[in-house]
This record gives structure tokens, sequence and C-alpha cells, in this order.
């Protein structure tokens, strides 16, 4: 019996989780909850999962909270609560998927207590890829993606040696503005930016493919997962999105991983590795699909790549920064605040400005701070982009 915590158990990634555990009844069981601020489902998940300890993101929640339910259950709150249920001591493994910069201390705990991560927020690998790395390495922590196109590259990195790998091939939906004239992009609106043709995500994540700039994080998250050069991994347009990434080897060979478009796969494989397992979930009917189709990323059409690129080249504190002027890039468009062409240019601004700075990351302060500073960079230029 797995026993796992789950960060952000009432989003999406962490549903889904919940999905998998009721699959495979005798295999896993939840002993750890925290989620944000949607109490009556996290009320739901308490009394149907009995964990041990919730973490709840807001202290005023606590109360209301523990007056709802119907059983014991220890409950503590904010990012030091999110970190006491990442490391509990009867934790084997952790799916993480708090969104954004607010998820990089509970996995850099869960990894020092030596657990397992089942890493779906982007942002802890973006922005502390070096320490997280090297404190599963020092602790006996595991890093297992569970973003569906590294995990398809992790597992296709099991037919062969890290020496053999020629390159990483990412592949991308392209989101909804793949085909969508140029000369519009500029009327783009929040409801057109949200209307992803294939996944079903939240809103930040949605604007990021769209953007593409998700697929530019993937970059910097395999460079650090894989230890993969930036220039040894490419992105691919895949609208059918059945190929969620390959692994080409030196002799030419190409190992892809295919399945339907459903989070409790890679789930599945995070935390029941090194085993497969049979599961009830929609198997993949190739005869249906008939065709799967690959084109190269335009840049002028998905500049935010190229900026992610970029950040990764750099190294040390560049990639943080990137990931933060984007959250709140994104969050002052979803805000009504910038047009969808002002999310890359404020990034690429704080990006300029900080060109001449970059450091090292060598904590999890270190990238918070960085984090911090990007932020308010990013919240000046907004304002300049309004005037």
């Amino acid at each position: 019996m797995r026993k796992i915590s789950i960060l952000g158990s009432t989003g999406s990634v962490g549903r889904s989780t919940l999905d998998v555990v009721d699959a495979f009844p005798d295999a896993l069981r939840v002993v750890g909850l925290a989620a944000g601020g949607n109490l009556d489902l996290l009320v739901q998940q308490i009394e149907r999962y009995a964990p041990e300890i919730v973490s709840v993101r807001n202290p005023d929640d606590v109360a209301p909270l523990r007056s709802r339910l119907k059983r014991n259950v220890e409950i503590v709150c904010g990012a030091e609560g999110a970190s006491e249920v990442a490391s509990l001591p009867n934790a084997d493994a952790v799916i993480a998927a708090i969104v954004g910069a607010a998820g990089i201390p509970p996995v850099y705990a869960a990894l020092k207590a030596g657990k397992r991560v089942g890493i779906a927020n982007k942002e802890v690998l973006v922005a502390a890829g070096d320490v997280m790395t090297r404190a599963a390495a020092e602790n006996g922590g595991e890093i297992l993606p569970v973003d569906s196109e590294h995990n398809a590259v992790h597992q296709a990195l099991r037919c062969g040696g890290h020496t053999e790998v020629q390159r990483i091939v990412l592949t991308a939906s392209g989101g909804p503005f793949l085909r969508r004239d140029l000369d519009t992009f500029s009327t783009i609106t929040i409801a057109d930016a949200l209307a992803h043709p294939t996944w079903k995500m939240g809103n930040k994540i949605s604007i990021d493919s769209a953007t593409m700039m998700n697929k530019g994080l993937e970059v910097i998250e395999a460079h650090h997962l894989f230890a993969i050069p930036p220039d040894a991994i490419d992105i691919l347009i895949h609208p059918q999105s059945i190929v969620h990434s390959m692994v080409e080897y030196v002799d030419g060979s190409f190992i892809a991983q295919l399945s339907t478009t459903d989070m409790k796969f890679p789930i599945q494989y995070a935390l029941l590795y090194p085993e497969r397992v049979a599961a009830p979930f929609a198997r993949l009917d190739l005869a249906k699909i008939r065709t799967l189709d690959f084109t190269a990323v335009d840049p002028q059409r998905f500049p935010a790549v190229e900026l992610a690129y970029a950040a990764c080249r750099a190294g040390g504190s560049m990639p943080a920064v990137l990931n933060a002027a984007n959250e709140i890039a994104v969050e002052r468009f979803l805000a009504g605040e910038l047009p969808f062409t002002g999310i890359v240019d404020m990034v690429s601004r704080v990006l300029d400005r900080h060109a001449g700075n970059v450091a090292p990351i060598g904590s999890v302060g270190d990238a918070l701070a960085w984090d911090g500073w990007a932020r308010e960079e990013a919240r000046g230029i907004d304002v300049a982009l309004r005037q």
C-alpha cells in the first residue's frame, strides 16, 4: 500500500489523482491533502478519503472547515501547512499540483524528507530546478513528472542510456491560435484564449498554452529533469495531442509515448512506477485517429518559445524571472488590463531589465526573492503598457 499526499487536491490534477486512487484502492491510500479555498469540495474529500492531515491556504478557513467535518483530522494552514502535508512522515509519495511559485516550498520540503514527488507544477523546476534536483539527490528523494509531455519522455528514456540520447522532442497542440490570422492577434479576447481545442485546464495554464509559453517552460523543466542541454530539446506542433512526446536516439530511432488526453495516465505512472498496472481508463483507438500531424513552431506566431529558450541558456535566476513575469502578465490579461500580445511584450521587457543581474539560484529563498522582484517589475511595466 503506497500512502500519498496531494498538494492542490481540489484542482483538476488533484481531482484526477483521487480518481486514480479510486481505481487502485488496494494499492493507494490518501494520508494528506492541501487545498486552496474550495471548502465545499475539500469537505467531501476529507469525509471520503479520511486523511491524517489537511492544509488550507487561508488561516481564516481553519475554523469554518473544522466546524463542517464529521471526523477528527489535523488542520494546518498557509505555506508552512502545505509543507507539513508534503513532508508527512507517513507519506511515501506526493503529487504536487499547487499552481505557481506557492508550490516551491512544499515540493522542497517533500524532497528534503526523501519523498517521491510527482510534479505537475512547471514553476517548481523552472524557478528552482537546481535546488530541487540537488535536494532529491542528497536526501534520497525522487522527482517524477506528471505533465503529460515530460511523463512521456520519462517513459521513452527507459529504452536507452543517457549517452545514447540525441534529443528530446516535446509536442504541443498549438493551442487555439495555431491557424489564426496573425493580423488579428491584437483583437484576441479572453474567451478566445481560454478556448483550448484539446485539453480542459485552468485559466492560467490555458493562456500559457495560447501563447505557447507553457511549452517554453517545459523546455526548462526538461533540462532539469533529464540533464539535457536546451539545444538538445526541440518542440513540434502536434494538433491531435496523441503523441505526448518523443526521444530520438543517436541511431536515428524515435521512441514515442501515445495515449488518450487524460491526466490520469501520467498520474498513475508516477504513483505506481516502476510497475505498469492494468487500468480502467479509456484506451486509445489508433484506427479512429487515422492521421498524426507534426509541424515546426512558427516564431512569429509564438515568440514566447524563444524567450524561454534564451532564459534557459542564460540559467541562474533568469528562468525564475521569466516565470514570475509571465504569471503577472497572464493575471493582468485575464483581468482585462492587458492585450493578448502584451503578455509576451511584458515578459520580454522584464527579462531585458534583468539581463545584467543574472545570479545563481542556490536556495528556495533565492528563487522566491527573484520571483518577487520580477513580479514587481512586471506590475510596473503593466501600468506603462496601459498608458
